[in-house]
């Protein structure tokens, strides 16, 4: 396979920080590129990534992804600067617009201009890279700056943007150096591939200077009605449960059907009748679950689609911690 393989973590899977540095460990050792976690309302993603990037020798690390709403522009550039020089180069800085209720329930700010706060955000963290200060006059930030302390990296950490929609897409792709997408059917990703190839012309850029790394939720097991069992249950969750986004995504990737049926379900909070309403075909585009050799054939297929230079293996929901290795080490015989 000549696309990358990444690895996304859960914090909320572990019971302290140090066991997200033992999964790098392992990731490592089975030859993944690259470990992500995301944050929302559990530990800060800071020190399990310091404490991974500690015990890790040359595995990539990241963040999926943190809110322009919750840090400041100044303080994601710190944030960023420190990972990058505690991983001795080899952070990259996730960011995403967000949602409503992680903005306004947990971090009590408006989830107001999504998309102009995350330009402005990536353009200050930019000023600090190459300025050393957050100095910026813009429609939402207006920043007379101070002198960042230490010594700005020769080269800064890259930002790679987590969006769904065109507009975000394309905004990706004009200030990003990467994009990180999610529940994407080939076809859907490769529509969306034209509006991230859009913004990189708009900035001067090609598809080829961007790192597309999707999401993908992951299960291999010999039990193979158990591995799609757990793959649907995770899938139709985010579909009918996590906001408008996901849902809305891959309606108008032509399954605007089975996602208000699954809409209909949760109004209910009946797992089981959203997992029943997602048929096997629209599983298949969207997860790869099955056998070891199904899901490998199915993460070849995806990594091979023109733009995409990694994979990023999430887990499902209910998985068991051998379920996990047994997933890690199935995915790793591509590598």
């Amino acid at each position: 396979m000549n696309a990358d393989l990444d690895l996304l973590v859960r914090l909320g899977d572990y019971d302290r920080p140090q066991g997200v540095a033992e999964r790098a460990v392992q990731a490592e050792r089975l030859g993944f590129d690259r470990i992500s976690t995301g944050e929302t309302t559990g530990w800060n993603v800071v020190p399990p990534l310091t404490l991974a990037a500690d015990r890790t020798d040359e595995l990539g690390i990241s963040n999926d992804v943190v809110s322009p709403y919750g840090r400041s522009p100044a303080l994601l550039a710190q944030t960023a600067l420190t990972l990058q020089d505690a991983t001795d180069g080899r952070f990259r800085l996730g960011l995403g617009p967000s949602s409503p209720a992680i903005t306004e329930r947990w971090h009590g700010a408006t989830f107001d201009r999504p998309l102009r706060r995350t330009r402005e955000t990536i353009e200050i963290i930019r000023a600090v890279y190459e300025n050393g200060t957050p100095a910026y006059e813009g429609e939402i930030f207006d920043i007379s700056g101070l002198d960042y302390e230490n010594e700005i990296p020769e080269t800064p950490p890259p930002i790679d943007l987590a969006t769904l929609g065109p507009k975000a897409t394309e905004l990706a792709g004009r200030f990003g150096d990467g994009w990180t997408p999610q529940l994407f059917t080939p076809d859907g990703l490769r529509d969306r591939l034209s509006d991230l190839e859009r913004g990189a012309e708009l900035g001067g850029k090609t598809l080829a200077d961007l790192r597309v790394a999707p999401i993908v939720r992951a299960v291999a097991s010999a039990d193979r009605e158990r591995a799609r069992d757990l793959a649907r249950g995770m899938t139709a969750f985010m579909l009918g449960a996590y906001g408008p986004y996901y849902g809305d995504s891959v309606a108008d990737q032509g399954y605007a059907d089975v996602v208000d049926d699954i809409r209909s379900a949760w109004e209910d909070r009946d797992t089981d009748a959203m997992a029943a309403a997602l048929p096997d075909d629209v599983l298949d585009d969207l997860a790869p679950a099955g056998t070891p050799a199904e899901v490998r054939e199915w993460i070849e297929t995806y990594a091979a689609i023109d733009g995409v230079d990694a994979v990023r293996i999430g887990f499902a929901t209910g998985m068991s911690d051998a379920d996990k290795n047994a997933t890690m080490e199935a995915v790793a015989e591509l590598v």
